[in-house]
């Protein structure tokens, strides 16, 4: 089964990482890796292993190397940067992180900076970080904040003149973390399973509803949906779910 390329070329669907669990594999090509399989049905796939880990630029190049020219990567930011250092002093770390990525080139999707529950929004801190990340990167940055605080009008702002898109979560940590915020011409789901995240899977309603919020943004904006019920292998089932519902 391959993916609708007309659907995907503003709407990408993927998961969290491309491991194909052994009940999906004969939904999948034959290829010589789980990656290459994987991109032979998804245009996109999240790297939350960078959260734990810089991997080394040859290891990106391999990866870049592995998918077709539509693919992407979004890469998650190390918690170097996003929950030890909390956003302050942060800028070597940050240049170290984007220099290991640069050799995924075109494929590079977006960055995202996913905020630790405990930060809460200061609009002085949240302005230098990202006038010091952008200054570094030009390309799409998303930004998963959990803080009720990161939720209103003036952290709505600042976001939109960063051009940072504010990530729609589920389960949401409060009820506007639900829905997508920030700059618009970015707009990431990050579905983490729910009732229980990383394992639950989500229903044929949920995802009736959630391809029709896909299909009502505005155009010109690129649309992310990213699973990431991996633990027990709903992500990948969700994601081919969701794509058959998008044409």
């Amino acid at each position: 089964m391959k993916a609708d390329r007309s659907v995907q070329s503003a709407v990408r669907v993927g998961c969290a990482g491309w491991s194909i669990p052994r009940p999906s594999a004969d939904r999948f090509p034959p290829g010589a890796s789980h990656l290459e399989r994987y991109a032979l049905v998804f245009t996109a796939v999240e790297i939350d292993s960078s959260f734990y880990r810089d991997h080394e630029p040859e290891t990106y190049a391999r990866w870049a190397a592995a998918t077709p020219p539509q693919f992407r990567f979004a890469v998650k930011l190390h918690r170097e940067i996003t929950h030890f250092g909390r956003l302050v002093r942060v800028t070597a770390p940050l240049s170290r992180t984007l220099a290991t990525i640069e050799p995924l080139g075109r494929k590079m999707g977006p960055l995202l900076v996913q905020l630790p529950p405990s930060l809460g929004f200061d609009a002085r801190r949240a302005d230098a970080f990202f006038r010091t990340l952008r200054r570094r990167h030009r390309g799409q940055v998303v930004c998963e904040p959990r803080h009720a605080t990161w939720f209103t009008d003036a952290a709505g702002a600042l976001l939109r003149r960063h051009r940072i898109g504010r990530v729609a979560a589920d389960p949401a940590p409060v009820p506007a973390a639900g829905e997508p915020g920030g700059w618009p011409k970015v707009v990431y789901y990050r579905l983490h399973g729910s009732p229980q995240m990383y394992y639950s899977a989500y229903s044929d309603d949920f995802l009736g509803q959630l391809a029709t919020k896909v299909r009502a943004v505005k155009q010109g904006a690129t649309v992310w949906v990213i699973f990431d019920n991996t633990a027990a292998g709903a992500a990948i089932e969700n994601a081919l779910a969701l794509l058959e519902k998008l044409p």
